[in-house]
């Protein structure tokens, strides 16, 4: 059964993928009322908002506040639910956050979905709930084993039992999608192409975890969003869907893209002492959410070489994140050692 909507409460909407989201709706949906519930923490920036601000709904709000989140839900008919700490890196320094934000605030807009009835909840997840399948040929299904790795993986993962019980045991509706990682622009540059590409923006290095084999499978966001909405629409009630680009590409491959696309030398690179308990193989099946219609568009070359024009043009937006203290504090902690 195909599902409609006319009123959306989008959380984490000032972030990364939500803020994307947010406008993928516009373009598509011109008729819903949208309502973005964001808590504006260091990744949620309301200048990603600035160009669609008169036509949305903004709450400042934690989705962990429960008389946020009743305000924020009253009158609407689908939560896409994007709130979350999603740094694998901060996750190892201070785990206890991504508790909060991932488990706990999920818990809550559950309860308050329930309580509103007739909602359908999708819950963005991640392709790193599978944990690492390198040595592996095959590609991680929606029915496969959960092993999360790392304290946001296993957040997330928690997160999805949580929603998948709501299902079951109060017959709320609703949907998931695990992500593969993800990329594009507005992004946060504390993650791997953002990074990159700022820091050979500034002639800084380029930090490579281990010999850089580490491979991922990158989807341009405007692809992930599409995905989404899909799911929003077809997806199953209380099934999960992943989505991915069928991509296997190495940090360091990455990383020699990335100067050479900004014709920035490939001293830059380093290599740089691995991460803990580092995942060195993410890869999804997407042939699920593929029966149903969904295709990438973006191929990795044209949406690396986009984003990295659109990071080259939008100095005003990522040059004043990396001058916070959070940012500076991040890589002195995390990269200095290294």
């Amino acid at each position: 059964m195909i599902r409609q909507f006319s009123s959306v409460l989008i959380t984490g909407g000032a972030g990364f993928i939500g803020s994307n989201f947010v406008r993928h709706a516009l373009r598509h949906h011109p008729a819903w009322r949208i309502v973005v519930l964001d808590k504006l923490t260091y990744a949620g920036n309301l200048r990603n908002l600035d160009d669609v601000r008169e036509r949305i709904t903004f709450l400042e709000g934690d989705i962990v506040d429960p008389r946020a989140v009743r305000s924020a839900i009253n009158g609407v008919d689908a939560v896409v639910n994007f709130a979350a700490e999603s740094h694998v890196d901060r996750s190892l320094l201070d785990p206890a956050p991504f508790v909060r934000s991932n488990i706990e605030g999920v818990l809550v807009l559950l309860d308050a979905a329930r309580r509103a009835e007739g909602i359908r909840l999708l819950q963005v997840s991640t392709d790193e709930v599978y944990g690492d399948t390198s040595g592996q040929q095959g590609h991680s299904a929606e029915g496969d084993v959960l092993q999360p790795r790392s304290p946001y993986a296993a957040t997330k993962a928690g997160a999805e039992h949580l929603v998948s019980s709501y299902h079951v045991s109060y017959g709320l509706d609703v949907v998931m999608v695990r992500g593969s990682n993800t990329y594009g622009p507005y992004q946060y540059p504390e993650k791997i192409i953002p990074l990159f590409v700022t820091n050979a923006l500034e002639g800084l290095p380029l930090p490579v975890y281990g010999d850089g084999r580490a491979v991922r499978d990158y989807m341009h966001v405007s692809d992930h969003c599409a995905g989404i909405d899909l799911v929003l629409h077809h997806g199953s009630s209380g099934e999960c869907y992943n989505l991915g680009a069928r991509l296997q590409i190495s940090g360091l491959d990455v990383a020699r893209r990335v100067v050479d696309l900004l014709g920035k030398s490939r001293d830059l690179i380093q290599l740089v002492p691995d991460r803990p308990g580092h995942d060195y193989r993410y890869s999804v099946d997407p042939a699920k959410a593929e029966a149903m219609g969904w295709r990438r568009s973006y191929t990795f070359e044209r949406g690396l070489a986009d984003t990295a024009r659109w990071y080259q043009q939008h100095a005003s937006w990522w040059k004043p994140i990396r001058q916070t203290n959070a940012h500076r504090h991040l890589m002195a902690t995390w990269y200095g050692a290294r």
